[in-house]
């Protein structure tokens, strides 16, 4: 087999288990009593050792089994995660993560994890030992009253390999009450609880025994499962009549105790995926009791496999597929214009139906390259607690919006300008524990990451409660590093101040430390943020705080839009910016500090002439008695912008003005209407400060 073929893929899935076990173990640090979060961390493992072994990267899967040894004792309750139990397995994923970035850049995934190894090895051996869990089936009731379970060479590998799946398996002992007068119908109800959640392997006495109430008041069987071992014993105290339940989790150490030799080396065998659904039907112990036709179950067998619904395209593949549909859709609006103009039925309808066609496969192409930034921000917990952790300080990431979606090609160079931003936030930005509390503050520093669309834009802030950012401070050590001269400082704003922190090499650290100062790399960041056509801003407020908000475009080819006339001119607002539209009388426009300004909505919004802004010739909303107004939105902030005539709502292609015009405030870009004119598309966000 040529594994080359295979490599993307297993790079690919192997990050995304990484990330999985990163999440999932920050999410067991606050839960580490939650077994059914070592359940799935176990099964990430599994997978990723399996994929690295086949692979062929050994020292890899080494580590991996290693880990497993440990997470399978902890999700059998062998073991109690601690603190050093945590950061051991942190830094194995470390590990990892370094041998799999290895690969990408073409190596061969070797690294000296000696020291990780036998940190987790003296971890796995300091527990007790797994015959001591063996010990307690052969000791329970079920052993003393002769009804402990034997296992066959066939039952031992199902059960062997289900654990080995990540899935759970258990021993269990009912005891039906004696006053009980339908005990048989007790064990049927215990038998139509289990077959709902998992499959029986085999049951002692056999099911036709207990058919036909040919057994004692109690019966063993063993069970795959992914309930927890206290949920499933509640479970089935839940029935009626039932005196006692015993649910005992089973290892592979233990079935090799339980099982024949020749069991324990069939584990591998390839024929026990093919039966393992067929068990129920081979043996007679393995089915539950007969129940009426109306009743049977159509319960899929436990762990049948389901088909993967998901699918990697090459980015290129996707630039291509937009760029294509971008030109079909211009001539879609040109085939309307057309057809309108012709007054042809037959062609009409044509049309019509294509518009509609058309219009499903837009949705599919632009939801075809929007990726959640939560894709972006999941990496970010794990860093902030190691960060906060390196810096002997206590702080909660808090995320919103993460659902929020941008073009695939922006989502993939806005991660190192955040980690950045994220790492002066921690560093810098929030306090030591003591000057927190000498603030009045509480010990926990909060740093929020947040995502939100505005018009054409996504934004990203990062806000920290912590010292803030003091102007004065800032800008005598950007004078004194000669960034800045006195008399220019004097005239800067707070936001112009705030902006030499990105300035190449300026930084308000006292001390450089490894990680980073307040400046350090933000100039790397701007400089990504600008080339993205995006911009960052700062607010703080000394001694509560600092805000970074990152605006970025989302980059779709496609938008919706209200198209608007300003004299012979058309322009195009995204419709996602528009809060409404409205007519308004001369008389109702304010003079507020030099400012045009109208109410809307109990408050007063700033009044914008876009035939003023944009010097139009033949239109002046100056000499109107009644202008029409459409109110944008950037985040909380509003503003009316005046217009000449609505023309209608479209589809419009995006088309960048590029190295032809330069930067125009208030225009993102062009595009080609129906009828063949240009239309400049107008940028909100330009007009709200």
């Amino acid at each position: 087999m040529d594994m080359n073929q295979y490599l993307s893929m297993f790079i690919d899935e192997s990050n995304d288990h990484l990330q999985s076990l990163n999440e999932k173990m920050l999410e067991l640090e606050n839960n580490p009593e939650d077994i059914s979060i070592v359940q799935v961390i176990f099964r990430s493992a599994h997978t990723l050792k399996g994929m690295a072994a086949t692979m062929g990267f050994e020292d890899l899967a080494s580590l991996t089994h290693k880990m497993e040894n440990v997470l399978d004792l902890v999700r059998n309750e062998k073991l109690t995660m601690q603190e050093p139990i945590f950061d051991v397995l942190f830094q194995s994923l470390d590990a990892l993560e370094s041998m799999v970035q290895d690969i990408m850049a073409g190596g061969e995934g070797k690294a000296d994890v000696s020291a990780i190894v036998d940190k987790l090895q003296a971890i796995e051996s300091g527990e007790a030992s797994m015959s001591d869990a063996a010990s307690q089936i052969s000791s329970s009731d079920a052993a003393s009253s002769g009804t402990a379970l034997s296992l066959d060479e066939f039952q031992a590998s199902v059960l062997t390999q289900s654990i080995a799946d990540g899935q759970g398996a258990v021993f269990v002992h009912v005891t039906i009450s004696k006053s009980s007068q339908l005990k048989s119908v007790r064990a049927y109800m215990v038998f139509d609880l289990l077959e709902r959640s998992g499959e029986v392997i085999k049951t002692e006495p056999s099911v036709q025994e207990i058919e036909q109430d040919q057994f004692d008041y109690d019966f063993s069987l063993y069970y795959i499962t992914q309930m927890q071992p206290e949920e499933l014993q509640q479970a089935i105290m839940n029935i009626s009549e039932i005196e006692k339940a015993e649910v005992v989790p089973l290892t592979i150490e233990m079935l090799g105790q339980i099982a024949s030799k020749e069991a324990a080396a069939s584990v591998e065998t390839p024929l026990i995926e093919e039966k393992k659904a067929e068990v129920s039907n081979k043996d007679k112990g393995t089915a539950k009791p007969a129940k009426p036709a109306a009743e049977k179950s159509n319960t899929k067998p436990a762990g049948a496999a389901v088909g993967n619904r998901t699918i990697r395209v090459d980015i290129e593949r996707l630039d291509v597929l937009m760029n294509l549909f971008s030109e079909l859709l211009i001539d879609r609006s040109r085939l309307e214009q057309l057809a309108s103009d012709l007054d042809h039925s037959d062609l009409i309808e044509t049309v019509s139906h294509m518009s509609r066609v058309s219009s499903d496969l837009q949705n599919i192409v632009l939801k075809l390259r929007m990726v959640p930034v939560d894709t972006v921000f999941n990496r970010f917990p794990r860093m902030v607690r190691d960060l906060a952790k390196s810096l002997d300080k206590k702080v909660d990431l808090i995320v919103t919006g993460a659902e929020t979606e941008l073009d695939r090609t922006v989502i993939d160079e806005i991660g190192d300008p955040l980690v950045h931003l994220l790492r002066n936030a921690v560093d810098h930005g929030v306090e030591s524990i003591s000057k927190r509390i000498e603030a009045g503050k509480p010990e926990t520093g909060t740093i929020h990451l947040r995502a939100f669309h505005s018009g054409n834009h996504v934004f990203i802030e990062i806000e920290d409660d912590g010292a803030g950012i003091y102007r004065d401070k800032l800008l005598k050590t950007a004078i004194s590093r000669g960034v800045v001269t006195e008399a220019e400082g004097e005239l800067m704003t707070d936001e112009q101040v705030y902006q030499l922190l990105f300035a190449p090499g300026f930084s308000t650290a006292e001390t450089i430390s490894d990680i980073s100062g307040r400046g350090v790399g933000l100039d790397v960041v701007k400089a990504k943020i600008t080339s993205l056509g995006g911009n960052v801003s700062i607010h703080s407020t000394p001694g509560q705080g600092t805000n970074f908000s990152v605006q970025l475009p989302l980059t779709l080819s496609i938008i919706a839009a209200m198209l608007i006339r300003l004299g012979e001119e058309k322009y195009a607002i995204p419709l996602s910016s528009i809060v409404e539209t409205a007519i308004i009388k001369k008389e109702k426009i304010r003079h507020v500090h030099g400012s045009r300004m109208i109410s809307f909505r109990d408050s007063m919004i700033p009044y914008v002439s876009l035939s003023k802004v944009f010097s139009v010739s033949g239109y002046t909303d100056e000499e109107e008695e009644e202008v029409e107004i459409v109110v944008i939105r950037k985040g909380e902030q509003l503003a009316a912008l005046a217009v000449d005539d609505f023309i209608g709502q479209n589809e419009i292609v995006i088309k960048s003005l590029g190295k032809y015009l330069p930067s125009i405030q208030g225009i993102s870009g062009a595009t080609i209407l129906g009828d063949g004119q240009v239309a400049l598309i107008i940028d909100p966000n330009g007009f709200i400060k």
